[in-house]
């Protein structure tokens, strides 16, 4: 790799941390687009998915306290369900299709629940409905490593607080990915160049996760929610125009 090479993984792993710790995921829809200038996809997806479970171990021990854990089993049952069956899906899923489609459901949601500003507290089908949507998060998990704006999107439709939300997609994130990881690498799909990109970009992920943290925690209820809604919008016109640009 040249040095311009390491200086695009230090600073996708930087923005990487950054927006994991202050939204608790997001690794993958900030890196992947900055880290696939310089690496194939067959590196750059599980760099991501390593990169987004460090991250998310660095802020899970300071924040458990504040998180409800009785809200998570639901997603956490789903999404290890799903995952399996994501990343069977690998070899039979178009990429152009499944990328357009988030995208669009991406791009669409998030504006409509930015432009409604009264709070919202659906309660529709319970634990059930949750782990259902667990489940789908699972196996877009498993498939691309997009586990985590399903239940973020249901999060905020539930009328959870901050703290709340935030328990559940990045108690259920580390979760699915580090699932989705380890089939990989059991499935022989992870190249030993993967452990050297990582120590590459370990400082960059260490050090935008710790600022994130703090930035989270000085963050109010709706600007927490806000600041997701947009990550989700921006990531979804990336996947569009990825989509459409082949």
């Amino acid at each position: 790799m040249e040095t311009s090479a390491y200086a695009v993984l230090l600073f996708g792993a930087l923005a990487g941390g950054f927006i994991s710790g202050l939204a608790g995921f997001g690794t993958a829809l900030m890196a992947l687009g900055i880290w696939l200038f310089v690496l194939p996809p067959s590196l750059a997806v599980p760099l991501v998915l390593s990169c987004s479970v460090i991250a998310q171990s660095l802020t899970l021990p300071s924040m458990w306290k504040d998180f409800d854990l009785s809200l998570v089993w639901p997603f956490l049952i789903g999404g290890l369900a799903g995952v399996p069956l994501g990343t069977l899906l690998i070899a039979h899923a178009d990429p152009a299709v499944f990328k357009l489609t988030i995208g669009v459901f991406l791009v669409v949601f998030p504006v409509v629940l930015l432009l409604q500003r009264r709070p919202m507290a659906f309660r529709f089908g319970g634990r059930l409905a949750d782990g259902a949507i667990g489940f789908a998060g699972g196996i877009m998990g498993g498939l691309a490593g997009l586990s985590g704006p399903l239940p973020i999107l249901w999060a905020s439709v539930r009328g959870w607080g901050k703290h709340e939300r935030r328990g559940v997609f990045q108690i259920y994130n580390w979760t699915v990915l580090l699932t989705a990881l380890c089939l990989q690498i059991g499935s022989g799909l992870v190249e030993r160049r993967v452990i050297w990109l990582i120590l590459l970009a370990f400082p960059g992920t260490l050090i935008g996760t710790r600022l994130g943290a703090r930035v989270y925690r000085a963050l109010r209820d709706r600007h927490f929610a806000d600041v997701a809604f947009v990550l989700l919008f921006f990531s979804g016109v990336g996947l569009v125009w990825n989509s459409l640009a082949r």
